[in-house]
Protein backbone atom coordinates (compact mmCIF):
# COMPACT_ATOMS: atom_id res chain seq x y z
CA UNK A 1 0.00 0.00 0.00
CA UNK A 2 1.32 3.42 -0.95
CA UNK A 3 -1.17 5.73 0.77
CA UNK A 4 -4.39 5.65 2.77
CA UNK A 5 -6.77 7.95 4.63
CA UNK A 6 -9.56 6.73 6.90
CA UNK A 7 -12.31 9.32 7.21
CA UNK A 8 -15.49 9.35 9.29
CA UNK A 9 -17.71 7.69 6.66
CA UNK A 10 -15.34 6.46 3.96
CA UNK A 11 -11.70 5.70 3.27
CA UNK A 12 -9.22 5.99 0.42
CA UNK A 13 -6.34 3.66 -0.39
CA UNK A 14 -3.62 3.72 -3.03
CA UNK A 15 -2.20 0.25 -3.53
CA UNK A 16 -0.23 -1.89 -5.93
CA UNK A 17 -1.56 -5.25 -7.07
CA UNK A 18 1.48 -7.51 -7.41
CA UNK A 19 0.25 -10.38 -9.57
CA UNK A 20 3.80 -11.58 -10.30
CA UNK A 21 4.51 -12.02 -6.62
CA UNK A 22 1.38 -14.13 -6.19
CA UNK A 23 2.38 -16.31 -9.13
CA UNK A 24 5.83 -16.85 -7.61
CA UNK A 25 4.39 -18.25 -4.38
CA UNK A 26 4.43 -22.01 -3.91
CA UNK A 27 1.18 -23.89 -3.33
CA UNK A 28 2.03 -24.26 0.35
CA UNK A 29 2.68 -20.53 0.73
CA UNK A 30 -0.60 -19.69 -1.00
CA UNK A 31 -2.60 -22.04 1.21
CA UNK A 32 -0.89 -20.79 4.37
CA UNK A 33 -1.63 -17.17 3.49
CA UNK A 34 -5.27 -17.85 2.63
CA UNK A 35 -5.98 -19.88 5.74
CA UNK A 36 -4.71 -17.07 7.95
CA UNK A 37 -8.07 -15.37 7.37
CA UNK A 38 -10.31 -18.23 6.21
CA UNK A 39 -10.62 -21.66 7.74
CA UNK A 40 -10.22 -23.35 4.37
CA UNK A 41 -11.77 -26.66 3.27
CA UNK A 42 -11.13 -29.70 5.45
CA UNK A 43 -8.97 -31.19 2.69
CA UNK A 44 -6.72 -28.11 2.70
CA UNK A 45 -6.39 -28.22 6.48
CA UNK A 46 -5.42 -31.88 6.32
CA UNK A 47 -2.83 -31.02 3.65
CA UNK A 48 -1.30 -28.26 5.79
CA UNK A 49 -1.02 -30.60 8.76
CA UNK A 50 2.18 -32.71 8.34
CA UNK A 51 0.59 -35.51 10.34
CA UNK A 52 -2.35 -35.96 7.98
CA UNK A 53 -0.75 -34.88 4.68
CA UNK A 54 0.90 -38.30 4.27
CA UNK A 55 -2.55 -39.90 4.32
CA UNK A 56 -3.79 -38.02 1.25
CA UNK A 57 -4.11 -39.86 -2.04
CA UNK A 58 -3.26 -38.65 -5.53
CA UNK A 59 -6.80 -37.44 -6.25
CA UNK A 60 -6.93 -35.50 -2.99
CA UNK A 61 -3.56 -33.87 -3.66
CA UNK A 62 -4.75 -32.86 -7.11
CA UNK A 63 -7.83 -31.27 -5.53
CA UNK A 64 -5.61 -29.34 -3.11
CA UNK A 65 -3.62 -28.01 -6.07
CA UNK A 66 -6.88 -26.76 -7.60
CA UNK A 67 -7.66 -24.93 -4.35
CA UNK A 68 -4.17 -23.41 -4.39
CA UNK A 69 -4.63 -22.12 -7.95
CA UNK A 70 -7.97 -20.58 -7.00
CA UNK A 71 -6.54 -18.88 -3.92
CA UNK A 72 -3.46 -17.70 -5.84
CA UNK A 73 -5.73 -15.82 -8.23
CA UNK A 74 -7.67 -14.31 -5.33
CA UNK A 75 -4.50 -13.08 -3.61
CA UNK A 76 -3.92 -10.79 -6.61
CA UNK A 77 -7.58 -9.84 -7.04
CA UNK A 78 -8.53 -6.31 -5.99
CA UNK A 79 -12.19 -7.24 -5.62
CA UNK A 80 -11.35 -10.02 -3.16
CA UNK A 81 -9.05 -7.71 -1.22
CA UNK A 82 -11.81 -5.13 -0.85
CA UNK A 83 -14.37 -7.81 -0.04
CA UNK A 84 -12.34 -9.15 2.87
CA UNK A 85 -11.38 -5.68 4.09
CA UNK A 86 -14.91 -4.27 3.94
CA UNK A 87 -16.46 -7.37 5.48
CA UNK A 88 -14.21 -7.12 8.50
CA UNK A 89 -14.97 -3.43 8.98
CA UNK A 90 -18.70 -4.03 8.58
CA UNK A 91 -18.74 -6.87 11.11
CA UNK A 92 -16.86 -4.85 13.71
CA UNK A 93 -19.04 -1.77 13.16
CA UNK A 94 -22.27 -3.78 13.38
CA UNK A 95 -21.01 -5.52 16.51
CA UNK A 96 -20.13 -2.18 18.08
CA UNK A 97 -23.52 -0.65 17.25
CA UNK A 98 -25.37 -3.92 17.99
CA UNK A 99 -27.15 -3.84 14.64
CA UNK A 100 -27.45 -6.09 11.59
CA UNK A 101 -27.67 -5.52 7.88
CA UNK A 102 -25.66 -3.70 5.25
CA UNK A 103 -22.95 -1.32 6.38
CA UNK A 104 -21.57 0.04 3.09
CA UNK A 105 -23.77 2.02 0.76
CA UNK A 106 -22.46 0.36 -2.38
CA UNK A 107 -19.56 -1.34 -4.09
CA UNK A 108 -16.14 0.26 -3.92
CA UNK A 109 -14.90 2.42 -6.80
CA UNK A 110 -11.43 1.95 -8.26
CA UNK A 111 -9.26 3.87 -10.69
CA UNK A 112 -6.11 2.64 -12.43
CA UNK A 113 -3.00 4.78 -11.96
CA UNK A 114 -1.19 4.48 -15.27
CA UNK A 115 1.96 6.51 -14.64
CA UNK A 116 4.08 8.26 -12.02
CA UNK A 117 2.15 11.50 -12.37
CA UNK A 118 -1.12 9.74 -11.61
CA UNK A 119 0.43 7.98 -8.61
CA UNK A 120 1.75 11.25 -7.19
CA UNK A 121 -1.57 13.03 -7.66
CA UNK A 122 -3.53 10.20 -6.05
CA UNK A 123 -1.20 9.92 -3.04
CA UNK A 124 -1.27 13.67 -2.41
CA UNK A 125 -5.05 13.76 -2.69
CA UNK A 126 -5.43 10.90 -0.23
CA UNK A 127 -2.91 12.17 2.34
CA UNK A 128 -4.44 15.68 2.29
CA UNK A 129 -8.01 14.44 2.79
CA UNK A 130 -8.27 15.28 6.52
CA UNK A 131 -6.73 18.72 5.97
CA UNK A 132 -9.08 19.53 3.09
CA UNK A 133 -12.01 18.38 5.20
CA UNK A 134 -10.96 20.70 8.03
CA UNK A 135 -10.29 17.77 10.39
CA UNK A 136 -6.56 18.49 10.81
CA UNK A 137 -4.19 21.43 10.50
CA UNK A 138 -0.96 19.61 9.70
CA UNK A 139 0.06 16.37 7.95
CA UNK A 140 1.41 14.74 11.11
CA UNK A 141 -1.84 15.57 12.92
CA UNK A 142 -3.94 13.92 10.19
CA UNK A 143 -5.10 10.87 12.09
CA UNK A 144 -5.42 7.52 10.33
CA UNK A 145 -3.48 8.54 7.23
CA UNK A 146 -0.35 7.18 5.59
CA UNK A 147 1.41 10.55 5.84
CA UNK A 148 0.97 10.46 9.62
CA UNK A 149 2.20 6.85 9.67
CA UNK A 150 5.38 7.91 7.88
CA UNK A 151 5.97 11.03 10.01
CA UNK A 152 4.72 9.75 13.37
CA UNK A 153 5.20 5.95 13.28
CA UNK A 154 5.08 5.67 17.07
CA UNK A 155 1.48 6.92 17.04
CA UNK A 156 0.46 4.22 14.58
CA UNK A 157 2.42 1.57 16.48
CA UNK A 158 0.52 2.40 19.65
CA UNK A 159 -2.82 2.17 17.83
CA UNK A 160 -1.90 -1.19 16.31
CA UNK A 161 -0.89 -2.59 19.70
CA UNK A 162 -4.11 -1.30 21.23
CA UNK A 163 -6.17 -2.83 18.42
CA UNK A 164 -4.43 -6.20 18.82
CA UNK A 165 -4.97 -6.13 22.57
CA UNK A 166 -8.64 -5.30 22.05
CA UNK A 167 -9.14 -8.13 19.55
CA UNK A 168 -7.42 -10.58 21.89
CA UNK A 169 -9.49 -9.52 24.89
CA UNK A 170 -11.38 -12.46 26.50
CA UNK A 171 -14.64 -10.50 26.49
CA UNK A 172 -14.68 -10.60 22.70
CA UNK A 173 -13.80 -14.26 22.23
CA UNK A 174 -15.45 -15.88 25.24
CA UNK A 175 -19.08 -16.06 24.13
CA UNK A 176 -19.61 -18.89 21.57
CA UNK A 177 -22.63 -17.14 20.10
CA UNK A 178 -20.49 -14.13 19.14
CA UNK A 179 -17.98 -16.15 17.13
CA UNK A 180 -17.65 -14.91 13.56
CA UNK A 181 -16.73 -17.73 11.19
CA UNK A 182 -15.18 -16.62 7.91
CA UNK A 183 -16.02 -18.94 5.02
CA UNK A 184 -16.16 -18.19 1.35
CA UNK A 185 -18.74 -19.86 -0.89
CA UNK A 186 -16.31 -22.52 -2.09
CA UNK A 187 -15.46 -23.52 1.47
CA UNK A 188 -19.13 -23.84 2.35
CA UNK A 189 -19.65 -26.15 -0.63
CA UNK A 190 -16.67 -28.27 0.41
CA UNK A 191 -17.97 -28.50 3.96
CA UNK A 192 -21.37 -29.67 2.74
CA UNK A 193 -19.67 -32.52 0.86
CA UNK A 194 -17.63 -33.58 3.92
CA UNK A 195 -18.77 -36.35 6.30
CA UNK A 196 -20.65 -35.28 9.42
CA UNK A 197 -17.79 -36.34 11.69
CA UNK A 198 -15.36 -34.21 9.72
CA UNK A 199 -17.66 -31.20 10.06
CA UNK A 200 -17.77 -31.64 13.82
CA UNK A 201 -13.97 -31.69 14.05
CA UNK A 202 -13.43 -28.59 11.91
CA UNK A 203 -11.53 -25.78 13.61
CA UNK A 204 -13.31 -22.45 13.25
CA UNK A 205 -11.39 -19.20 13.58
CA UNK A 206 -12.89 -15.88 14.58
CA UNK A 207 -12.25 -12.82 12.49
CA UNK A 208 -10.85 -11.00 15.52
CA UNK A 209 -8.48 -13.80 16.50
CA UNK A 210 -7.23 -14.21 12.93
CA UNK A 211 -6.57 -10.49 12.49
CA UNK A 212 -4.84 -10.19 15.87
CA UNK A 213 -2.30 -12.82 14.86
CA UNK A 214 -1.24 -11.08 11.64
CA UNK A 215 1.68 -8.69 11.28
CA UNK A 216 0.65 -5.38 9.67
CA UNK A 217 2.25 -4.93 6.26
CA UNK A 218 4.56 -1.89 5.97
CA UNK A 219 3.82 0.96 3.60
CA UNK A 220 5.62 0.90 0.26
CA UNK A 221 9.00 2.65 0.59
CA UNK A 222 10.15 5.62 -1.47
CA UNK A 223 12.93 5.03 -4.00
CA UNK A 224 14.02 8.11 -5.96
CA UNK A 225 16.39 6.01 -8.08
CA UNK A 226 13.50 4.11 -9.64
CA UNK A 227 15.45 0.86 -9.51
CA UNK A 228 12.73 -1.04 -7.70
CA UNK A 229 9.55 -1.18 -9.75
CA UNK A 230 7.48 -1.99 -6.65
CA UNK A 231 8.61 1.10 -4.71
CA UNK A 232 7.27 4.67 -4.92
CA UNK A 233 9.52 6.39 -7.51
CA UNK A 234 10.04 9.68 -5.64
CA UNK A 235 12.27 11.02 -2.90
CA UNK A 236 10.54 11.07 0.46
CA UNK A 237 11.58 14.65 1.28
CA UNK A 238 10.26 15.84 -2.11
CA UNK A 239 6.91 14.23 -1.44
CA UNK A 240 6.61 15.75 2.03
CA UNK A 241 7.53 19.16 0.62
CA UNK A 242 4.80 18.73 -1.98
CA UNK A 243 2.23 17.84 0.69
CA UNK A 244 3.24 20.92 2.68
CA UNK A 245 3.00 23.18 -0.37
CA UNK A 246 -0.33 21.83 -1.59
CA UNK A 247 -1.74 21.82 1.92
CA UNK A 248 -1.04 25.53 2.30
CA UNK A 249 -2.84 26.35 -0.93
CA UNK A 250 -6.51 27.28 -0.49
CA UNK A 251 -8.64 24.92 -2.56
CA UNK A 252 -11.60 26.70 -4.20
CA UNK A 253 -13.99 23.85 -3.33
CA UNK A 254 -12.53 22.76 0.03
CA UNK A 255 -12.61 24.57 3.34
CA UNK A 256 -9.46 23.18 4.91
CA UNK A 257 -5.79 24.13 4.47
CA UNK A 258 -2.56 24.38 6.46
CA UNK A 259 -2.47 27.85 8.08
CA UNK A 260 0.31 30.15 6.87
CA UNK A 261 1.47 30.75 10.44
CA UNK A 262 2.22 27.05 10.89
CA UNK A 263 6.00 26.50 10.60
CA UNK A 264 7.43 24.18 8.01
CA UNK A 265 7.17 20.47 8.70
CA UNK A 266 10.83 19.75 9.50
CA UNK A 267 10.97 22.68 11.91
CA UNK A 268 7.67 21.63 13.45
CA UNK A 269 8.95 18.12 14.10
CA UNK A 270 12.37 19.26 15.24
CA UNK A 271 14.20 17.38 12.48
CA UNK A 272 17.69 18.38 11.39
CA UNK A 273 17.24 19.53 7.78
CA UNK A 274 20.69 18.63 6.46
CA UNK A 275 20.65 15.20 8.07
CA UNK A 276 17.11 14.57 6.85
CA UNK A 277 18.05 15.37 3.26
CA UNK A 278 21.26 13.34 3.52
CA UNK A 279 19.44 10.24 4.81
CA UNK A 280 16.15 10.71 2.94
CA UNK A 281 16.93 8.33 0.08
CA UNK A 282 17.79 5.53 2.50
CA UNK A 283 15.82 6.60 5.56
CA UNK A 284 13.53 3.57 5.62
CA UNK A 285 16.45 1.19 5.08
CA UNK A 286 18.42 2.73 7.93
CA UNK A 287 15.78 1.59 10.40
CA UNK A 288 14.38 -1.82 11.22
CA UNK A 289 10.77 -2.53 12.11
CA UNK A 290 10.12 0.99 13.41
CA UNK A 291 11.20 4.56 12.66
CA UNK A 292 11.19 7.34 15.22
CA UNK A 293 13.05 9.54 17.68
CA UNK A 294 15.68 7.85 19.89
CA UNK A 295 13.37 8.04 22.90
CA UNK A 296 10.53 6.45 20.95
CA UNK A 297 12.80 3.59 19.79
CA UNK A 298 14.01 2.99 23.34
CA UNK A 299 10.42 2.90 24.59
CA UNK A 300 9.37 0.47 21.86
CA UNK A 301 12.35 -1.79 22.57
CA UNK A 302 11.35 -1.87 26.23
CA UNK A 303 7.75 -2.81 25.35
CA UNK A 304 9.00 -5.57 23.06
CA UNK A 305 11.57 -6.66 25.67
CA UNK A 306 14.32 -6.27 23.08
CA UNK A 307 17.86 -5.12 23.83
CA UNK A 308 17.88 -2.68 20.94
CA UNK A 309 16.16 -1.72 17.68
CA UNK A 310 18.00 -1.16 14.41
CA UNK A 311 18.12 2.50 13.44
CA UNK A 312 19.21 4.18 16.67
CA UNK A 313 22.27 5.72 15.00
CA UNK A 314 20.16 7.15 12.18
CA UNK A 315 17.59 8.39 14.71
CA UNK A 316 20.27 10.29 16.63
CA UNK A 317 21.56 11.83 13.41
CA UNK A 318 18.27 12.78 11.79
CA UNK A 319 16.25 13.63 14.89
CA UNK A 320 19.12 15.03 16.96
CA UNK A 321 17.44 18.37 17.65
CA UNK A 322 14.53 16.52 19.29
CA UNK A 323 16.89 14.19 21.13
CA UNK A 324 18.70 17.13 22.74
Amino acid sequence: MAAYAVMSNHYHIVLRVDAQRAQALSDDEVLMRWTQLFTGPLLVRRYLDPCTRVELGAAELARVQEWAQLYRARLADLSWYMRVLNEGIARLANQEDQVKGRFWEGRFKSQALLDEQALLAAMAYVDLNPIRAGMAKTPEASDYTSVQARLQPQVVEERVQHAIATMQAPSILAAPESVVVRHDAAEVAAAQEAPAASKACATLDTNEAAMAGLTPAPLLPFDATGREDWAIPFAFEDYIDLIETLGRCVHPKKRGFIPEKTPKLLERLGIDTEAFIEHAASLLKAFGSAIGKPAALVELAARRQAKFLRGMKAANRVFESQAA
